[in-house]
C-alpha cells in the first residue's frame, strides 16, 4: 500500500489511486514520463487525509489522479469465492472523501498561483465538491467499456499541443459535462466506429471534451481524460502532451 513518498523540495504533490485505479500503475506511469523523462520531482500519496492547505503550501503543483469514493466498509466479495469458514456479508457503502475544507484549499492554492494537473477520473470528485468542480471545470457523466478511440487535437496552437499529433488509445473514454469556455479545450475523444455512449442520462454521443487548460486566478489548470491503462498513459503522443502540460503549468513555455 502506497502511503507517501517524500522527495526533498519536491515541486508536485500527487494524490493517486482508488479502488478501480491501482496507485502502482499510476505511479509507475507518471514516474517514467514526468520524473525520469521530464525531470519533475513528485511526492506521491494515496492517503486522502494528506491533502490540505498545510500540505499544499510546500508545493507548486497539485496532481490528482483518483475518483471521489472511499469504501469504509470494504468491498463486496464475489459469491464464487470459496472460503471456509464463509466470509461475512459486506454492505458496500462508498463515501465521498473530499471535505469542503480540502476543496477550498485546492481553490485557494490555484487562485494564489499554484497549478493543478487533473487526470482521468478526477472529474468524479466534482460530483460532490463545488470548489473542486469550479477549479477543474467539469463533472463526470460516465464511460463505456474499455475500447479503442481517437484523441483529436482541436487546438494545435496551444503550447500543450505543440508537436503533438492525433492518436488512438484503448482505454476508458470518459465523458464529462464541461462547464468552462470552449476556447480552453485543446483535444476531444472520438469513437471512430460510431459507437455512442448510452448511459442513465441518455445518449451522450461518440465524442467528448478530453483536454483543456486555462488560467485560474494567478494559477493554471489542466485536465486530460485518458488514463485507465498504463498503455494509454505511455502512448508516445500522450506522453508529449503530459510533458508539455507540466511545462505550461509551471510557466516554462
Amino acid at each position: 500500500m502506497l502511503n507517501r513518498t517524500r522527495v526533498k523540495n519536491a515541486v508536485a504533490f500527487a494524490l493517486i489511486g482508488d479502488r478501480y485505479h491501482n496507485s502502482d500503475y499510476i505511479r509507475t506511469a507518471l514516474t517514467k514520463t514526468l520524473i525520469k523523462e521530464e525531470g519533475l520531482s513528485i511526492d506521491f500519496t494515496d492517503d486522502v487525509s494528506l491533502l490540505s492547505e498545510e500540505t499544499l503550501k510546500y508545493y507548486k503543483m497539485l496532481i490528482v489522479f483518483r475518483d471521489r469514493a472511499v469504501w469504509p466498509n470494504g468491498y463486496e466479495i464475489d459469491e464464487n469465492i470459496i472460503s471456509v469458514p464463509p466470509l461475512p456479508k459486506i454492505e458496500e457503502k462508498p463515501e465521498a472523501w473530499m471535505k469542503p475544507s480540502q476543496g477550498k484549499a485546492i481553490k485557494e492554492f490555484v487562485e494564489d498561483g499554484g497549478s493543478a494537473f487533473f487526470f482521468h477520473n478526477s472529474s468524479h470528485i466534482s460530483l460532490s465538491n463545488d470548489d473542486f468542480r469550479d477549479v477543474e471545470g467539469a463533472i463526470y457523466t460516465g464511460h463505456p467499456p474499455i475500447r479503442p478511440f481517437k484523441i483529436k487535437i482541436t487546438n494545435k496552437s496551444h503550447p500543450i499541443t505543440r508537436g503533438v499529433n492525433d492518436f488512438i488509445v484503448t482505454d476508458e473514454q470518459h465523458y464529462v459535462k464541461y462547464e468552462k469556455d470552449l476556447e480552453y479545450v485543446f483535444m476531444i475523444s472520438v469513437n471512430e466506429d460510431g459507437l455512442s455512449f448510452i448511459s442513465s442520462i441518455g445518449d451522450q454521443g461518440t465524442s467528448c471534451e478530453a483536454g483543456w487548460a486555462y488560467e485560474y486566478g494567478k494559477g493554471r489548470v489542466c485536465f486530460m481524460a485518458p488514463g485507465h491503462t498504463i498503455a494509454a498513459l505511455w502512448n508516445p503522443e500522450y506522453k508529449k502532451l503530459q510533458k508539455n502540460a507540466v511545462k505550461w503549468l509551471l510557466r516554462k513555455i
